[in-house]
């Protein structure tokens, strides 16, 4: 076995500079979106205070091998369930209701956690073992082994999914598009796999119907509340709910498409946009940056999951690469469903652009994925006569 002693040599530069770059379109995204003068709070030196915290993240997570990774598995994974139960049940207080949800806990000195974003990391660590250890003690595939670890998988998702889909449906979906990537990875066979996905597509359908036309079927059966519709209803008709639900979008889409090719420079903003600094950065960086700009940020994107599918690819640890496809999932899902909402393209859902939205939990949620991705490289072995790694 050989194995390099010296630390830095074990950091995944190429990562590094991603990061970097991101950091920096956060910045001046958030450094312009800030501008509006909405707010008295400089977001921007937030921006990078939680960056910094996120950097420290990465430093603890990274110095986790495999081993320590699945022994800590259940601990992180229970500690996150406690802390959404303790959400629902603790006073508001504690809790404050914001924009109508109770996603956060208020610290004072601090501001809001919202623990929801942690989960999803923890999720994906669950996931990993499971599909892992599943594999390690059935060595023959069955029908029925792979329905069980099908049921396993759906166990780790749901048990959080049902503690905060009433408040957070955007949230939610992001743990249903982290346990569908990995099933992909997982295994199982295209006979289960094929009638499963045709029943949730049926399931969607008829949701989508009641939404349209029996909303009050929603209501009282899965507590869907009533700003959750106005979200549907003003993305598919968005100038006739504009003075209302459909301000939001009509003045990102008018943003994005008054940038054209090269935008209007930075600070040059026309449109204004509330809470820009959130969601809708994307609509700040289509002003300001334009097409090109848009599209200079969305290949930074490509390159950060490319970068992770190669690193997926080239360990050979199979808990690695179950890790790097969940983080390689919720990255994915955040990126298309958030531009796709600032075009008109998809539902409003309130999910943020990850690295470059304003926020310090999706932030350091995003970086404690990012932590497990540096762990790989950093612990990264090479054996002349084994196949792990």
């Amino acid at each position: 076995m050989t194995s390099n002693k010296n630390t830095t040599s074990k950091l995944d530069y190429s990562l590094v500079l991603i990061l970097l770059l991101l950091f920096l379109a956060s910045c001046a995204a958030i450094y312009s979106a800030q501008s509006s003068g909405q707010y008295d709070r400089n977001f921007l030196i937030f921006q990078i205070g939680w960056y910094v915290v996120g950097c420290i993240i990465i430093g603890v997570v990274m110095t986790f091998d495999s081993d320590q990774l699945r022994k800590l598995t259940w601990y992180v994974y229970g500690f996150g369930i406690l802390l959404l139960i303790l959400l629902i049940l603790a006073p508001e207080s504690i809790a404050p209701r914001l924009n109508g949800s109770k996603n956060w806990f208020k610290l004072p000195g601090i501001g809001t956690i919202q623990p929801s974003e942690f989960v999803k990391v923890f999720i994906i660590l669950g996931l990993a073992w499971v599909i892992d250890k599943h594999h390690l003690k059935n060595t023959l595939k069955t029908i029925q082994s792979d329905l069980w670890l099908l049921i396993k998988m759906g166990i780790v998702t749901m048990v959080p999914l049902v503690l905060i889909i009433k408040e957070d449906l955007g949230t939610g979906l992001v743990f249903l598009a982290i346990l569908v990537g990995m099933v992909f990875i997982s295994g199982i066979t295209w006979k289960l796999l094929v009638p499963i996905f045709s029943v949730g597509i049926v399931v969607v359908g008829t949701i989508f119907y009641f939404v349209l036309w029996n909303p009050a079927v929603l209501e009282k059966y899965l507590g869907v509340q009533e700003y959750q519709f106005g979200r549907i209803y003003s993305w598919l008709d968005p100038y006739n709910y504009q003075s209302s639900t459909g301000y939001q979008l009509t003045k990102s889409m008018l943003a994005i498409g008054s940038g054209q090719t090269s935008g209007k420079g930075l600070g040059n903003r026309e449109v204004y946009l509330p809470e820009s600094q959130t969601d809708f950065i994307f609509s700040v960086v289509g002003e300001e940056y334009g097409f090109i700009g848009a599209s200079v940020l969305i290949s930074l994107f490509f390159l950060l999951i490319y970068h992770i599918t190669k690193v997926g690819m080239e360990t050979k640890n199979n808990f690695y690469t179950y890790i790097c496809v969940g983080v390689i999932s919720m990255i994915t899902f955040h990126v298309f469903q958030n531009i796709g909402m600032t075009i008109g393209v998809l539902p409003i859902t309130g999910i943020p652009l990850p690295f470059i939205s304003y926020g310090g939990s999706a932030l350091m949620g995003n970086m404690m994925g990012l932590g497990l991705i540096f762990s790989i490289r950093y612990h990264y072995k090479k054996y002349m006569f084994s196949t792990t790694a």
